[in-house]
């Protein structure tokens, strides 16, 4: 049916804006009327024919509704009856009749009265077709099921719906029964066509049955989760009624106790005593059997026995440090004096923080023994947690308790090993720490090495905070190089340089070998080693700053002297110099040792390498060709920049050294670093390459007992290196008479040994001509030499 063949009748009634529902055609319903202009409203319809226009507001907060704040479309209704409420408001019966659409608001000012167009048809005169006969049974389908969903709706109403054969009162009922939002209901409202009314009707049921079904859904969920916490709960308690008969409920309360009490002893920080009481109490309500018991368990055990209120007293004797720490190693002088000069101030403040000492050094010169040495001397407990290859950040931090088998980090577990708050805590190959997808250690250890945060140190796994401002943190690197900067600027760096021959011969007697004669069963008596022969094995069995290659080897000869005593049936076994290879086979290094006459082109560099220093002969061909330049020896990028900063600033002084002005066309150069297989690199070797080739170019020789090193820039200036103290030694050791060394690195003299100071002439250089002056032999040195 469309909208014209609606019957349109004009009449004027007043006018009620609704708040919050809609009325419908055939819709008896009852609402309360307080708006003074509705009040009046009602009063007008009474006095006429009891007809009132109903329609919806479009906000329902609005109190004066205007022309624009309600819906245009409503419904003509007939009052029923009206009854007077308590303070002033009134409560109507309605019946809804027809639709209406206003035309024309009329002004008034004491109520609202509309011109309607009130759409009326009779219900004889419709003729139903297939279209709409299939959408009512649709609805009435929906309807249903959505009765079945909603327990809103009484069941019976299907049979009354089901009798009307009428489709727009069939639609308007089955509206009125259900609860929709006020833009739906006006969207049925305003369908005046019938199978567009039940099109609407339908969609609308549809949406709220599946949200219906949804709803039942989650409410069965729900309940049950409710019914399985209400069974468990009984059987808990009936495990407890149980548990009691047999006597196991006191074991548990015996074992909360025992947790309780011991807490109740130490002296630990009160946030930290009320996370444990709180497990406590969580442990006591869930069931013994439960997983989660474990855990807590695991936890309590962990915060009692951490020492929490146990430190060991230091004993402030600085002599008998001094003592014990010349006892245990030979040299390291700035090393003892830093550790005494703490040990003093200890005496006479007990609020310092514990200091952090990166101890950097080459592998095998006592790093990791002194930590223990300064335990020692401060009669501390000692731990030691190496970092080498550690990649997780949960061995430093720990797991949080979720995980299954989380433990605490290694911090708090090697705490709890040393059983003090105050231990020396050795870190080490800092710098060999690695970083992964499972976090970066180097950023947890950030806070336990700040003094100004790690009295408040949380463990993932405790989730409390535990003080290590006492803690004695001691690092030890072979390099600073891959320590992270914001790490590195939490520690004072003490270096600690590779051990002179003399140091590794005193070394070697006075602490070395009594070690080994002890661990292999031996006497005094019945091993003699010569000190020559201890020399031998520093200088031809050795290369190394350290002296760990060196207890591998009087290792070895004291195992073949026990052989010989057991065998042989021998009191002593003597070894020196001259059966020294019979002990432990032929030489296996060799010094390269100044050479015998001065060589054109051939310069003599010196070089810092992991084990030490060493001396590097560096060799320089001038052929004729086309101004290639050869290098060979396994030079890296930088080394190789070097050298072609020297031939460019040879290039820049070609006129003033008397080179042929065109030699880098008309010669190729070949520079050669021996030991060919060995990578080399660094900027230290700049000088000697450059005086290599301005040798070879002039055909002048350069002195043999000559050595350097220093960085050269394109203008001829030496700037400094490092490794000084390793290169000296290196140099003292192949015979050099006269180092070479850059002027600004003149504070590095004071570091090596007076021994070694007096016996070789150092020259400070800041240009390339000074390393000339003192490198390159002149014709009359020459032939004196020869």
């Amino acid at each position: 049916m469309s909208i014209d063949q609606y019957k349109s009748v004009k009449k004027n009634i007043p006018l009620i804006p609704l708040r919050g529902m809609s009325v419908f055609p055939y819709m008896v319903i009852h609402f309360d009327v307080g708006r003074e202009k509705s009040i009046n409203a009602l009063e007008k319809a009474m006095i006429e024919d009891s007809l009132i226009f109903l329609c919806s507001q479009k906000d329902a907060t609005i109190d004066e509704p205007t022309s624009e704040d309600f819906y245009h479309i409503g419904t003509v209704s007939k009052i029923k009856q009206m009854l007077k409420l308590p303070g002033g408001s009134i409560r109507v019966l309605v019946e809804g009749l027809n639709r209406g659409k206003i035309l024309e608001i009329n002004k008034d000012e004491s109520y609202l009265e509309a011109e309607i167009e009130e759409m009326v048809y009779e219900p004889e005169e419709l003729e139903k077709n297939e279209k709409i006969e299939a959408a009512m049974r649709l609805v009435l389908k929906d309807f249903e099921e959505y009765i079945t969903l909603s327990n809103k709706v009484s069941p019976d109403l299907i049979l009354t719906v089901s009798e009307i054969e009428d489709p727009g009162r069939f639609a308007d009922v089955i509206a009125s029964y259900i609860y929709l939002k006020e833009e739906e209901n006006q969207k049925i409202l305003e369908a005046f066509n019938f199978y567009e009314r039940l099109e609407i009707l339908h969609g609308i049921l549809q949406k709220e049955i599946e949200i219906l079904k949804i709803e039942e859904q989650i409410n069965q969920r729900v309940k049950k989760q409710i019914t399985k916490v209400q069974k468990e709960y009984y059987l808990r308690e009936q495990m407890k009624a149980i548990q009691s008969e047999l006597g196991e409920e006191d074991e548990l309360i015996e074992e909360i106790e025992e947790y309780k009490s011991k807490i109740e002893k130490i002296k630990m920080p009160e946030e930290v005593k009320q996370k444990a009481l709180k497990e406590i109490n969580r442990l006591y309500k869930l069931s013994p059997n439960s997983a989660e018991t474990g855990v807590i368990r695991t936890y309590l055990d962990w915060i009692v026995e951490l020492p929490w209120d146990k430190e060991t007293k230091d004993k402030v004797n600085i002599k008998k440090s001094r003592d014990i720490l010349n006892n245990d190693h030979y040299g390291l002088y700035d090393v003892k004096e830093r550790i005494l000069e703490y040990i003093a101030i200890r005496k006479l403040t007990k609020d310092m923080k514990g200091p952090i000492l990166c101890l950097v050094g080459p592998p095998g010169v006592g790093k990791t023994s002194i930590a223990k040495s300064i335990a020692k001397s401060l009669n501390r407990n000692f731990v030691r947690m190496s970092l080498g290859g550690v990649r997780d950040e949960a061995e430093i931090r720990g797991h949080r308790r979720t995980y299954v088998g989380a433990l605490p980090g290694r911090i708090i577990s090697s705490i709890k090993k040393a059983g003090s708050k105050n231990p020396v805590f050795l870190f080490d190959e800092i710098d060999k720490l690695n970083s992964d997808f499972r976090g970066d250690p180097a950023s947890a250890l950030l806070e336990v090495l700040d003094p100004e945060q790690n009295n408040t140190f949380t463990d993932h796994f405790l989730e409390a905070p535990f003080d290590l401002s006492q803690v004695f943190f001691i690092t030890t690197a072979n390099t600073t190089a891959t320590i992270p900067r914001p790490l590195l600027d939490r520690m004072e760096i003490i270096r600690i340089s590779g051990y002179t021959e003399e140091e590794k011969l005193q070394i070697g007697l006075n602490y070395l070998l009594p070690k080994q004669l002890k661990e292999h069963g031996l006497k005094e008596n019945n091993l003699e080693l010569s000190k020559e022969a201890i020399r031998d094995i520093i200088n031809n069995y050795t290369r190394e700053a350290g002296v760990r290659e060196l207890e591998r080897n009087i290792a070895n000869i004291c195992r073949k002297a026990a052989k010989r005593i057991v065998e042989e049936d021998v009191k002593t076994v003597r070894v020196n110099r001259g059966n020294l290879d019979k002990y432990l086979g032929g030489a296996k290094y060799r010094y390269e040792m100044v050479g015998k006459t001065h060589e054109v082109g051939v310069a003599t560099g010196l070089a810092w390498t992991t084990v030490g220093g060493d001396t590097l002969s560096i060799e320089v061909n001038c052929m004729k060709g086309t101004g290639k330049v050869q290098l060979t020896g396994q030079l890296g990028d930088v080394m190789k920049e070097s050298a072609m900063a020297g031939l460019s600033y040879i290039r820049s002084i070609s006129e003033i050294l008397d080179i042929e002005e065109n030699f880098y066309k008309e010669m190729d150069i070949h520079i050669h670093v021996p030991e060919g297989a060995i990578p080399k690199d660094g900027p230290s070797a700049g000088i000697t390459m450059a005086t290599a080739v301005i040798s070879a170019l002039m055909n002048k020789p350069i002195n043999k007992d000559v050595a350097m090193t220093g960085e050269i820039t394109l203008r001829g200036r030496v700037l400094p290196v490092g490794g000084i103290k390793e290169k000296v030694l290196a140099a003292h050791r192949a015979g050099i008479k006269k180092i070479i060394l850059p002027y600004e690195n003149k504070k590095d003299l004071e570091e090596i040994p007076s021994k070694v100071r007096k016996k070789i002439e150092f020259v400070l250089v800041k240009k390339m001509d000074d390393v000339l002056e003192h490198a390159l032999v002149e014709e009359d040195d020459e032939n004196e030499n020869h």
